[in-house]
């Protein structure tokens, strides 16, 4: 399984964890609390957590594909989410392999 995973810096990082795990739970099967998060995307599972300087996203897949799609999932989302704060999309970088 391949991950990837990125970090934004923010003061808000709890508010978006929670904003788009509700927003995700319309949908797919969700877990979360405001420090912490897990989703099932269509491409593979999502953990996401918050501190009082940011947020923090992995992704897995099987493939590269699935990163490359679990990844927009992400970004589409929390760029609608968090505008007011500049997010343009998250500087993604692919894990090692354990």
């Amino acid at each position: 399984m391949l991950t990837s995973s990125a970090r934004f810096e923010t003061a808000s990082g709890s508010k978006y964890l929670q904003q788009l795990c509700k927003h995700f739970a319309h949908k797919i099967e969700v877990e979360f609390d405001a420090h912490q998060g897990r989703a099932v995307l269509g491409p593979g599972p999502m953990e996401i957590s918050a501190d009082e300087t940011g947020l923090s996203v992995r992704v897995s897949g099987e493939d590269v594909r699935s990163i490359i799609e679990a990844r927009y999932i992400v970004d589409k989302h929390l760029v609608t989410f968090a505008f007011r704060d500049g997010f343009s999309g998250f500087a993604w970088k692919m894990d090692e392999a354990a």
